[in-house]
């Protein structure tokens, strides 16, 4: 699916994709029921219902199939990014046993790396172009920071231990999320569905072919369940595009600056 379709807004997107439903829909009834009225139509009258039953269930089976990859995309980036803000709020917590000087830089770090994620990382992630050699190059320095300190007590050793663990965690939490950046539904499972779908819509059409209101009621049913599978499906589709994107808000409640707020986006 193209990049401006999953940027189009929900209301958009549902007009769009029930629009071309029911276009393709009675695109179909008009075809099979004009046939109906020729010679052809004897043959049409040999439709069985009992297709409709294994045809439907086909079509659950692929929409359930389509989805599942969906929700696991969006669960785990969503997962990613909790992750890593809990990470980065773990750093500043154990950061206060640390000197103030350091305690500071370390804030500071942490912050610009998040200004980085916000500003540059997410609208890359939104259009699958953010790749793993972006240099997280605040957190490298905290890193740095962290390591060139010798701690003078206890308590400090047992922190700057829990700031690097947490570190290390954050930069596999960003890894994750870039990487599900780049996944979405592929074309062989879209058309797979697609394909099924116009298949049932001809089998009805076929069946009630000799009673056309009741063959446009169904079909239209049908094709409703039909736009609201590839809407949801659609809708969810890119973890980082769209109105129901995963967006930064978590990490931006480890840091409240000024200049890094940004418009809360809907979870789906």
């Amino acid at each position: 699916m193209n990049d401006w379709l999953h940027a189009l807004p929900i209301l958009w997107m549902a007009a769009l994709v029930f629009g071309v439903t029911y276009l393709v829909t009675a695109a179909i009834y008009a075809a099979v029921m004009g046939l109906a009225s020729t010679e052809r139509g004897r043959t049409f009258k040999g439709s069985s219902a009992g297709m409709l039953p294994p045809m439907g269930i086909l079509f659950g089976l692929f929409v359930a199939f389509t989805a599942a990859q969906a929700w696991s995309q969006n669960e785990r980036a969503a997962a990613a990014v909790d992750r890593e803000a809990s990470a980065l709020k773990s750093v500043l917590v154990y950061a206060t046993a640390l000197p103030q000087a350091q305690q500071t830089r370390l804030r500071d770090l942490i912050a610009a790396y998040i200004a980085k994620a916000v500003n540059v990382e997410w609208p890359r992630m939104a259009e699958r172009v953010a790749t793993l050699d972006i240099n997280p190059q605040k957190l490298s320095d905290a890193l740095e920071l962290v390591l060139t300190e010798m701690p003078a007590t206890p308590g400090q050793q047992g922190a700057q231990r829990e700031i690097l663990g947490d570190l290390n965690a954050a930069l596999d939490a960003r890894r994750t999320r870039i990487l599900i950046s780049h996944e979405q539904v592929n074309f062989v499972k879209w058309s797979a569905l697609l394909i099924q779908a116009v298949c049932a819509l001809i089998a009805i059409a076929l069946v009630h072919a000799e009673s056309r209101r009741a063959g446009g009621l169904m079909m239209t049913l049908f094709a409703t369940g039909i736009a609201t599978s590839v809407l949801l499906i659609l809708a969810h589709d890119r973890p980082f595009a769209g109105q129901l994107r995963i967006g930064p808000e978590p990490l931006l409640q480890v840091v409240p600056a000024p200049g890094l707020a940004v418009e809360p986006a809907d979870h789906g």
